[in-house]
């Protein structure tokens, strides 16, 4: 266990570097309880006899490559401390609520959660919070989080990630981008293409259905086609771009590029030239921190980002520095 914790202390000084560097938005530091190992070891913060069980639970659309690297990190963090991971997706609010309580009709030791949908899931995080079960949010969810009863928080400032974007392509010469989301009712998405908007003005949106990428594509083809005068598509996830570079050429489009999140096919493309940037928050780093968080607070009591979120990004990736981030795509943690 000395190993795990190592490697552990690394990961969190990044992460705590990152948060301050950013200026991180709120995150509660919860209240606190002793820990069943922590009881049974006089104290003392081991994992002790006790084998936990925690339970992840997102709004994974079957398909999209984002969500192995939220896995690699919540397996990674899980081998460190011996921890059961019972790993749980549904892309629809309802679906996700469902599994959420459904964790807590189980009785897991913990819950890390995305909070995408966060008034349909209220209800379901309030039964773990009652419980006494301990639930952390992570990637969706940065400005709800504290209201749900959640203790901590990992993910990215969306709004804040959006703004960097909308100035980056302002400073291009955008005068009409397209932001594209592609799952309805996300808050993270919609604060995304927000902040987009506020920085580059004349933004518009456009919502597809990223559950099915030939129809994201024949919508965004149907679009450019319609309206020449979009200089500038910024799509919130790699699937997505992919998707949007055959709508580009099916429709004769001249509009640059930019995504949210990477890829190794992404990656691919920003070595070419054809996507001109990514905004990178880390999912790997997300997964690694939900569950390791928890950990710490079962048998030691801690919290992180004392009372703030403890943000992953967002952080640019482009042609200066896409050769150093291929090697960790292509082991599957960027």
């Amino acid at each position: 266990m000395k190993l795990g914790r190592s490697r552990l202390a690394g990961v969190t000084a990044v992460v705590a570097a990152a948060a301050l560097a950013l200026a991180g938005c709120s995150s509660s530091g919860g209240a606190q309880k002793e820990s069943t190992a922590a009881a049974n070891n006089g104290g003392a913060a081991n994992v002790g006899p006790k084998a936990y069980t925690i339970a992840v639970i997102t709004h994974e659309t079957p398909g999209d490559t984002f969500w192995d690297k939220i896995k690699a990190g919540m397996t990674s963090a899980a081998a460190n401390h011996g921890i059961t991971i019972k790993y749980s997706n549904d892309p629809t609010a309802a679906g996700q609520a469902t599994l959420i309580q459904n964790a807590v009709d189980s009785k897991v030791d913990g819950i890390a959660t995305t909070l995408v949908t966060p008034d349909a899931l209220a209800p379901a995080v309030k039964a773990a919070t009652d419980a006494k079960i301990p639930v952390v949010g992570f990637n969706s969810g940065i400005t709800d989080y504290l209201k749900l009863g959640a203790l901590m928080y990992f993910g990215s400032d969306e709004d804040l990630a959006g703004q960097s974007a909308g100035e980056r392509i302002a400073k291009e010469g955008a005068k009409h981008p397209l932001c594209v989301i592609q799952a309805e009712g996300s808050v993270a998405l919609e604060a995304r293409c927000a902040g987009v908007a506020k920085t580059a003005p004349g933004t518009e949106n456009i919502q597809v259905n990223g559950q099915d990428l030939s129809s994201v594509q024949t919508t965004l083809t149907a679009k450019l086609q319609q309206d020449p005068s979009i200089d500038y598509i910024v799509t919130l996830g790699a699937p997505i771009a992919l998707a949007a570079l055959n709508s580009k050429s099916d429709a004769g489009s001249k509009a640059k590029l930019a995504t949210f999140d990477l890829n190794a096919d992404a990656v691919a493309k920003i070595k070419d030239g054809s996507i001109q940037f990514s905004i990178d928050q880390q999912p790997y780093l997300q997964g690694y921190e939900a569950v390791d968080s928890l950990w710490l607070y079962l048998v030691n009591g801690n919290t992180l980002g004392g009372g703030k979120a403890v943000l992953t990004g967002p952080a640019f990736v482009d042609s200066t520095n896409i050769d150093a981030i291929a090697g960790f795509a292509a082991n599957g943690t960027r």
